[in-house]
């Protein structure tokens, strides 16, 4: 879809007449620009004219209003967190791209609980802390990361009973306990760094320290995503007054689902039968001739591609260009933009990026999980706040009760 219209062509989609388009544009519903072809000609933003298509079909059938908002569709909550508009994302209003080249997690952490990047959060300094021996007693050392936080994260909270006072100031405190826990169980014993990205990278890539710096950039750039469906998950457990842990439970279960999170083990799983560089063009047709789509590829928020996912790429070629996993990787993004004109996402460069340092298996997921607790953690700050139960009502069209 190309990202601009022509003012006739805006007119036609909305079954106006030109001359409201221009009204629309004097009222601020619609953005123009010169088209720069060395005309006068204008140019709107295609963007503006599907959300005001959506309103006008919501106004002519309001009962669908709140089925389509559940779908990539009209907002249903206030945030203060994070804004994607014209393919940029933003923490409190500061470039998620700019904080991921020069901050840390625990600096974005800050950030989105405190709306303070410089903030100091007591509980994210220091030592991590391994978990007691009897929580120790259930893990399975065959376990990835991710499956070590879904079986122990609900053995700590047992004994964490401050997480139970809500106030903002002993959740942000919670929330940096939670977040380091997670780092702890993804990295084992014996690591002794502070910076949770250094602890990931002595644990996982002994030797590479340079390493750190994108381990920290993949943290932000998953830090958060709007109102997502685990972000979404973690706010509905806040809502009904469930601690930090819960809503982290909450949405690492959403996580997983192989149409959020547990895309990057799909990912993977598409990488390699791709084979070689040489092989992937057959391998990608073969696919688009089953019927079967390319994982890792497009975002319904970025019509033009993913900018999470080109920065890691990008910061990794550089890392490293003559690497195997790249060079692959290459291949598959020309091709893809080539055959379906889309470009890879977060889980694909989460994928390539764990292949690229050689990271353990399921790292992709760890890292996506460890970045968004920052964020689960800031939609249920936000939840407390509202102290409103999240109770949407469902719309009956089952059979009818019988007289």
């Amino acid at each position: 879809m190309n990202r601009y219209m022509t003012a006739q062509e805006v007119a036609d989609e909305l079954g106006i007449h030109i001359t409201t388009v221009y009204a629309y544009v004097s009222r601020g519903l619609l953005r123009s620009e010169v088209a720069g072809d060395g005309t006068r000609t204008r140019r709107y933003y295609w963007e503006d004219v599907h959300a005001l298509k959506q309103r006008q079909e919501q106004r002519h059938h309001p009962e669908k209003a709140a089925e389509s908002a559940l779908h990539f569709g009209t907002p249903v909550l206030e945030s203060r967190l994070t804004l994607i508009a014209e393919g940029r994302l933003y923490y409190r209003g500061l470039d998620a791209l700019e904080l991921a080249q020069h901050q840390p997690i625990e600096a974005v952490a800050a950030l989105l609980w405190t709306g303070d990047l410089k903030a100091e959060v007591a509980s994210l300094e220091g030592a991590l802390e391994w978990p007691r021996d009897e929580v120790l007693l259930a893990v399975r050392y065959d376990w990835t990361p991710f499956e070590r936080f879904q079986a122990l994260l609900p053995l700590v909270a047992l004994d964490d009973l401050a997480a139970y006072d809500l106030r903002p100031a002993s959740v942000i405190q919670a929330g940096a306990r939670i977040l380091r826990l997670l780092a702890a169980l993804a990295a084992g014993p014996m690591v002794e760094a502070n910076r949770i990205a250094q602890v990931l990278q002595q644990a996982w890539l002994p030797g590479q320290a340079d390493a750190a710096a994108l381990i920290d950039m993949a943290l932000v750039l998953c830090a958060d995503h709007e109102l997502n469906v685990s972000s979404f998950t973690a706010r509905c457990v806040a809502s009904a007054g469930s601690t930090p842990y819960s809503a982290v439970i909450g949405g690492l279960a959403a996580l997983q689902g192989t149409k959020h999170g547990g895309s990057t083990e799909r990912v993977a799983a598409f990488l390699r039968e791709m084979g070689t560089p040489e092989q992937v063009r057959a391998a990608l047709a073969n696919r688009l001739k089953r019927g079967e789509g390319l994982p890792g590829f497009g975002h319904r928020l970025y019509p033009e591609g993913d900018p999470r996912g080109r920065l890691l790429l990008d910061a990794l070629a550089h890392h490293g260009p003559d690497c195997e996993a790249l060079r692959l990787a290459e291949a598959v993004i020309a091709a893809g933009n080539e055959l379906v004109g889309e470009q890879p996402n977060i889980d694909f460069a989460l994928v390539i990026a764990a292949q690229a340092l050689g990271m353990p298996p399921g790292a992709p997921l760890a890292l996506f999980a460890l970045g968004r607790t920052v964020g689960w953690i800031g939609h249920a700050l936000e939840q407390y706040e509202t102290d409103q139960l999240i109770r949407p009502r469902a719309r009956y069209v089952g059979i009818q009760p019988q007289t």
